[in-house]
């Protein structure tokens, strides 16, 4: 095989790599869309079940007791993968923007059909601007991880209030309130961390450097 033919091969290769990384990343999103409509469709139903459990006395706090833990559960191992999820489609991304750069430098008007995304030719921050992501201090508050998140999170503080509730009593149904607060804010801060940990440890993996913002 001739200097012309490999250089046709690979560029057949590169295509299909492209289209291999494309079809990836729309997999990773189609899965993330599907894991957190599953666990809100969990979370309405078990909320309908006890909206029909609080008229029948002492119904309620056994369900609730059942149901909240298990929503929660399935929250936290949902939230766990859809951070994998967008770590994937992250790198799949960074792929194609490296594919893309090969395909800008091919000829000189290739560059006006492959732009540089962001006016950097840096991997890193090119998959960020094609993403239409800047690197802001609430950049960890836009993915579907911290979306599902934060409704977990209410529940875990809806557990707790009621866990209070029914050891305190009513008459301190004040204090149970704020427990649960205190309890939904802890969980919602302790995924931050998580996540923000995650995305720095693959960002160092892959790109030598965790991203700012």
């Amino acid at each position: 095989m001739d200097e012309k033919d490999r250089q046709a091969a690979f560029i057949s290769a590169l295509g299909t790599e492209h289209f291999v990384l494309q079809s990836a990343a729309g997999t990773t999103v189609t899965e993330a869309g599907t894991r957190a409509s599953l666990y809100v469709l969990s979370l309405s139903s078990s909320l309908v079940a006890m909206g029909f459990a609080v008229q029948t006395p002492g119904a309620f706090m056994p369900l609730a007791a059942t149901v909240l833990p298990a929503i929660f559960l399935l929250g936290l191992f949902t939230v766990v993968r859809l951070v994998d999820t967008s770590i994937e489609h992250y790198q799949f991304q960074t792929a194609i923007v490296r594919i893309r750069r090969y395909y800008r430098n091919l000829t000189p008007e290739a560059a006006s059909y492959f732009p540089l995304w962001g006016g950097s030719d840096d991997d890193q921050a090119e998959t960020k601007a094609q993403s239409g992501v800047r690197p802001t201090p609430f950049i960890w508050l836009g993915t579907t991880a911290s979306m599902v998140a934060a409704i977990n999170s209410i529940v875990a503080g809806a557990v707790i209030a009621l866990l209070a509730a029914w050891l305190l009593g009513r008459e301190q149904i004040v204090l149970a309130v704020m427990l649960g607060i205190a309890g939904a804010l802890i969980s919602m801060g302790v995924f931050l961390i998580y996540q923000r940990r995650r995305f720095d440890e693959f960002e160092r993996a892959f790109f030598g450097r965790t991203g700012k913002g």
